[in-house]
This record gives C-alpha cells, structure tokens and sequence, in this order.
C-alpha cells in the first residue's frame, strides 16, 4: 500500500456509475416490484453500501476508510437501461474512488442476481468515475461526450 502517513485530512467526495442493460420486459418487471427475489433496488442499494464499507477486504492496495456517507442513486430510460450512480464522502488522508467504483458494481451485480432467472444476457457497463473532490491531486470530473 502506499504509505498516506504524511498526507493531509482533506473532505473527500467520489462518486461512480454504471449502467445494466437489459430487454423492456426485465426493466418492467423491477420497477414493478415484480422480481420473485424482491425489491431488487431495495436490495442492490444495501449491497452498495455493504460493498463501500468492506472495499479494503478485497481491493488489495485500499486503505481502510471510515466513510462518512453513501448515496445510491437509480434511474433508467424507460425502455431497457438501469443506471446506477454512487457517492461517498469521506474525511481522510486518501480518498473515496475504489470505494464508489466498488459500490456501483455490487449494485449492478446484484440486480444481474435477482433478475437471472428472467433474463442471462443483461450487459453491465461501463463502469466509470464521474467525479472526485479533495486531496493532493485536487478535483476531476469525467469529460463530457458531448
């Protein structure tokens, strides 16, 4: 790991997101309520947190951190996209992008798990960092495509 030591405590913001494609039908469903493993963003956003707060036990290079606050948010586009969109906040000595990157996934993962047995094809992806705050290297936000 690299040693954060003399680094200085700073606010620390990341956030992250990804998105699940899948057919009309399996978006229905889930904003239905009608996935036979239950509310499936109910269960997806408690698995992002799980998953932000645990990052050090299976990123192998990430400190532990004490987070401050995780947000999840869902949205789609009405037809077949889930997107899936993470921040946590931390105040530390390094900061919080493993552990929206980290949040995201599980969230994206965890609704392929409920929805499997309707749908195997489901694509997840990309996965990126939107933004960052805080630290040395100072702020970044994802360019626009546009």
């Amino acid at each position: 790991m690299v040693d954060i030591t003399d680094k200085e405590v700073t606010s620390r913001v990341a956030v992250a997101c990804t998105k699940v494609i899948m057919k009309p039908d399996t978006l229905a469903q889930i904003k239905a309520g009608k996935i036979g493993k239950g509310d499936v963003l109910a269960v997806a956003q408690v698995a992002a947190i799980m998953a932000a707060k645990k990052t050090a036990d299976w990123i192998p290079m990430c400190h532990p951190l004490p987070l401050t606050g995780i947000n999840i948010l869902f949205s789609d586009n009405g037809v077949d996209e889930l997107y899936i969109e993470g921040s946590v906040k931390t105040t530390g000595k390094t900061g919080v992008e493993m552990e929206a990157l980290t949040a995201v996934s599980a969230a994206a993962l965890t609704v392929y798990d409920m929805c499997k047995a309707l749908q195997k094809d489901m694509v997840i992806g990309p996965t990126q960092l939107v933004a960052k705050s805080g630290g040395k290297s100072g702020d970044y936000r994802m360019p626009s495509s546009e």
